[in-house]
């Protein structure tokens, strides 16, 4: 099953490696359990954007926002968790990574899995508020929408070449674009590389009775970023995230399949952007660069992003 990809093999992705180095931090008292993090731009910012990956991911799928955002000055941290098994630990986990890390506040890019348990840690910090703001990307409120829930306790006892078999239904396509194969194909290769009890405390959380409790949320900047091309989650999926949060603002991209972040990189980081420049100025910045100054940028229109608007408010095209 193991293979290497185009994306993995380019100058780019190379670059990245060679550039920025991977940390191991124990932040656990067993000792053992190591957060994987890729930390990029100014130590001096304290509130950074933290990139949480989806089931299948490990840190360096945000490569292309790493390298593109830190040329704006932006602080991104990519980070992948060691296997926890239900959210609390999860999260007191991820609580001890930032209190290391020694970062006030923070801003959460999350994807699928990623973006449910970034919800589900802003709902658990909530009397003592860490996070300032979500961007969502293809993402959910509710475990109950995946067709294992009801076998979610048994994942720990499954090989991992059965839960990898689970997930590869997911990255099924019929006739895509070369970026979203080469995104589908570089996703394929990370979950070769992730071991049983990654992959089965993964599920376990994707999968095990949990949903959100939006009304702990609505104070907060959020960002909905989806795709309206085919991808993993329905569109009753879509429309729920969407009433659950009336106030957020919504990014969408015409294409892009599940993975938008590594098959329209470019589109995503200016909607990461965009949502991050309301914070210029400030203590909670992510940048120590005004992010209203923005370079033009040419997009494709038949490919890449079409709008971006509040839902209560009129329609609004990309600066």
């Amino acid at each position: 099953m193991s293979f290497t990809c185009d994306l993995s093999q380019s100058s780019e992705y190379l670059s990245f490696r060679s550039s920025i180095p991977l940390r191991k931090v124990v932040v656990d008292s067993d000792g053992v359990k190591a957060w994987k993090i890729f930390d990029s731009g100014p130590k001096s910012v304290t509130c950074p954007l933290i990139c949480l990956p989806p089931v299948s991911g490990t840190a360096d799928i945000f490569y292309k926002q790493v390298m593109g955002l830190a040329s704006r000055g932006v602080r991104v941290i990519a980070a992948e968790p060691p296997p926890y098994w239900n959210i609390k630990e999860w999260c007191d986990g991820f609580k001890k990574l930032i209190d290391y890390l020694e970062l006030d506040k923070i801003h959460i890019f999350g994807t699928s899995l990623g973006g449910f348990i970034a919800q589900k840690f802003t709902e658990y910090t909530h009397n003592c508020p860490r996070v300032v703001s979500l961007v969502l990307c293809n993402t959910f409120t509710d475990t109950s929408v995946f067709e294992y829930n009801d076998s979610a306790a048994l994942f720990w006892l499954l090989p991992s070449l059965v839960l990898k078999r689970m997930l590869m239904g997911n990255f099924a396509a019929e006739k895509v674009d070369k970026r979203i194969a080469d995104s589908i194909d570089f996703m394929v290769e990370k979950l070769d590389s992730l071991t049983q009890s990654e992959l089965a405390s993964r599920l376990t959380l994707n999968c095990s009775p949990s949903y959100v409790q939006p009304q702990k949320l609505y104070d907060l900047p959020i960002t909905i970023m989806d795709v309206w091309d085919d991808s993993a989650l329905s569109s009753r999926v879509r429309e729920d995230l969407y009433k659950s949060y009336p106030q957020a603002k919504l990014a969408h991209l015409k294409s892009g399949g599940n993975f938008p972040y590594l098959s329209r990189s470019d589109e995503v980081n200016l909607h990461l952007l965009i949502h991050l420049r309301q914070f210029d100025g400030t203590e909670i910045s992510s940048s120590y660069l005004s992010l209203h100054k923005m370079p033009t940028q040419t997009l494709n229109t038949d490919e890449g992003t079409v709008s971006y608007f509040n839902q209560r408010d009129k329609y609004v095209k990309i600066p």
